[in-house]
């Protein structure tokens, strides 16, 4: 574990306050964690390749009102940093333990009605708009981030950052940030029970959850057929999957977009094969599904036993590493650019443009500040 400075009065962040202006960086007040609140010390925070669009307002995406104190909130996603403080309920997380930091915030009188992501959006229902409000309203863009204690999942920092000479994966803590990518394809994938030796077909497989889920699939053992226009992106992927159309598959998982592209492969499922379906999509219902005797899953992100047992999966070594993934370091699975927070408007552009299988876009608070 690495020592943690004493906290700090106020801290810097990006926050929002119209989407006419954008992110700022500003100095904010830091939390002090009561009862099942942990405050992390954020070393990298993801960047989704369409934050630009949601912070401009591109994309309009329902966001915490800034109206409370004036103060706008913090944009972010999910991160990896290391506990600054926990409430007097902590049992498990300790100051100075590497930690994932999750957005995906549930209620916890009501679990399963009231979800959302804090610092990307304050999703649909009553409940979701008030916790965004009030009570979990900034995200990690930021020098510390405040969570709950069930969001953040501790880390074997020996095992996955220690140099391979020593027993270590060699990853850096920018690069594990990626994770926050692969969690949202272990989800669906686990969600559908995909087991080691089955064939998968992922559509399309060359944007960003796109690329994560290939990358996922072949660390949990299965043969994987990617399907995508990028022909540049399908390049890099053939030493490693299949990348041309193939009948007689088990299961698809979808990460958006075209619905010719879900057709197809939901027509080449022989019967009684899986669909995960994580992202949006245009109508595509098909005849197959009812001929076929098929199963359709939704599933938006993970539960918090998917984190903890894909976490356990990356510590065992068992992700694709080097091979042209990662910009040429062989010991590491991501290329990661990485920004300080007062570099918002290259990063979000960044964000933006390096997709694909591998590629990872974080903000790193001090290291780049």
């Amino acid at each position: 574990m690495s020592p943690i400075p004493p906290l700090p009065s106020h801290h810097r962040a990006l926050t929002l306050k119209s989407t006419e202006v954008g992110l700022e960086l500003t100095t904010v007040p830091t939390p002090v964690p009561s009862h099942g609140t942990v405050l992390v010390h954020v070393e990298a925070a993801s960047v989704l390749s369409y934050h630009r669009e949601i912070f401009n307002g591109a994309r309009k995406y329902p966001l915490p009102s800034s109206t409370k104190d004036g103060a706008g909130f913090a944009g972010g996603y999910s991160a990896v940093g290391r506990v600054a403080s926990v409430g007097p309920d902590a049992t498990l997380l300790k100051p100075g333990q590497l930690v994932f930091a999750d957005c995906v915030i549930h209620a916890r009188d009501d679990p399963a009605g009231v979800f959302y992501l804090v610092g990307v959006a304050t999703g649909s229902t009553d409940g979701g708009r008030y916790l965004a409000n009030h009570v979990w309203r900034d995200g990690a863009f930021a020098e510390y981030v405040a969570l709950p204690l069930e969001n953040c999942v501790p880390l074997d920092e020996s095992r996955l950052c220690s140099a391979p000479s020593a027993g270590g994966l060699g990853y850096s803590v920018a690069d594990l940030a990626y994770a926050s990518y692969l969690l949202v394809a272990y989800g669906g994938l686990r969600d559908i029970g995909l087991e080691p030796g089955e064939t998968l077909i992922v559509c399309p497989a060359t944007g960003g959850f796109g690329g994560a889920g290939v990358m996922t699939a072949v660390a949990m053992g299965a043969r994987v057929i990617a399907m995508g226009r990028n022909a540049t992106e399908l390049a890099r992927l053939q030493d490693r999957v299949a990348t041309t159309y193939t009948a007689g598959n088990s299961h698809v998982e979808t990460a958006a977009g075209s619905s010719t592209h879900l057709r197809s492969a939901i027509r080449a499922l022989r019967r009684g094969g899986r669909v995960s379906l994580m992202g949006m999509t245009d109508d595509f219902a098909d005849r197959s599904v009812v001929a076929n005797n098929l199963t359709l899953k939704g599933k938006v992100m993970y539960e918090r036993e998917d984190m903890v047992l894909f976490f356990k999966l990356l510590e065992a070594g068992l992700f694709p590493r080097g091979g042209g993934l990662d910009g040429g370091n062989e010991n590491n699975f991501a290329h990661t650019k990485a920004f300080g927070l007062h570099q918002s408007q290259e990063a979000l552009d960044a964000a933006a443009e390096h997709t694909g299988i591998g590629r990872s876009v974080v903000f790193a608070p001090e290291g780049m500040d």
